[in-house]
C-alpha cells in the first residue's frame, strides 16, 4: 500500500483567459488580450492535462482553450508531437537540478523528492518522461546537472549513467503505483478486512499477518518514497567509496 497522495495543486500557472475569436483568434485586440505564443500554447497544453487528463488533449481541444481556432496554433507549435514534448520540458524546468559543490547524496535525495513531487502534481508526465526522446533545453539541463553531481562525487560515467537510471526508475515506478493505487489511505483499513476471506485458508499466512496488522490499526499500509531511495543512495555510497566494477552481465 502507497502514502497519502499529496494534495498540492499543480504549480503550472494558469494563462489569462482570452475572449472569443472573432475571426482565426489569432489577432490581437490592444487592452483585451495577449498575443498567441510558444509559451503560452504550451503552459495551456500543460494545465488542461493537468486537469482533464492527457487523453483529452488534442490540437482542437488546445485551440478552444486558448480561445483561438485550430489552424492559428500551427504557426506556434508543428503538431502535437512538439506540444508534448514541449510539456515534458515546461514540467523537467520544475524539478530541483542537484549541485555538484556539496553533499552528492543530499543533492540527489533532494532531486528524486522533487522529481516524485512534480510528478504527482502532474499526473500524466511520468508516461511522458518514460516514453519519448525528451530533448528540450530543461530536460538537457536536469540530466546534465545529475551526471555532473554524480561525476564530482567520484563516479565514473558507466556508474554515473547506471546511477541516475536507477535512481529514476524508483521515482517514476513509486510515482505510477501511488497515482494508480486503487485506495485512498483512508480506505486501507476496511479494504483489508473486506479481502481478509480470500487469506483465511491459511495458505498465505504471511499476507494474513500483514492485513491483519492494517486492519487493526496497527500498521497504516503507507509505503514512503524515501524508505526504497536510501537503499539505493546507500548502495551507490558503497560503489563509490570502493570503487567497486559494475556487474551488469550476471543475469
Amino acid at each position: 500500500m502507497l502514502r497519502a497522495r499529496d494534495p498540492r495543486p499543480p504549480t503550472v500557472p494558469r494563462p489569462q483567459s482570452d475572449p472569443p475569436s472573432a475571426a482565426t483568434g489569432d489577432s490581437t485586440d490592444a487592452g483585451q488580450r495577449a498575443p498567441l505564443t510558444r509559451g503560452r500554447v504550451l503552459l495551456a497544453a500543460v494545465r488542461l492535462a493537468d486537469e482533464e487528463g492527457l487523453d483529452k488533449l488534442s490540437m482542437r481541444r488546445l485551440a478552444r482553450e486558448c480561445g483561438v481556432e485550430a489552424m492559428s496554433l500551427y504557426h506556434h507549435v508543428a503538431n502535437k508531437d512538439e506540444v508534448l514534448d514541449g510539456m515534458v520540458d515546461l514540467v523537467a524546468e520544475e524539478i530541483e537540478l542537484p549541485t555538484a559543490d556539496g553533499d552528492w547524496r543530499a543533492a540527489m535525495r533532494r532531486r528524486a523528492c522533487s522529481a516524485h513531487d512534480v510528478l504527482l502534481h502532474h499526473p500524466w508526465a511520468s508516461q511522458l518522461f518514460t516514453s519519448r526522446v525528451n530533448i528540450g533545453p530543461a530536460m538537457l539541463r536536469y540530466v546534465d546537472a545529475t551526471l555532473g553531481c554524480l561525476r564530482a562525487a567520484g563516479f565514473t560515467p558507466e556508474q554515473a549513467d547506471h546511477a541516475w537510471n536507477a535512481i529514476d526508475s524508483h521515482v517514476y515506478g513509486f510515482t505510477l503505483q501511488e497515482l494508480n493505487f486503487p485506495f485512498e489511505a483512508e480506505e486501507y483499513s476496511g479494504a483489508a478486512e473486506e479481502y481478509m476471506h480470500l487469506l483465511a485458508s491459511g495458505a498465505h499466512p504471511h499476507l494474513n499477518e500483514l492485513a491483519t496488522e492494517v486492519m487493526h490499526g496497527r500498521h497504516d499500509g503507507l509505503h514512503d518514497f524515501t524508505f526504497g531511495l536510501e537503499f539505493l543512495l546507500d548502495g551507490l555510497e558503497r560503489l563509490r567509496a570502493e570503487g567497486s566494477p559494475l556487474k551488469t552481465d550476471d543475469r
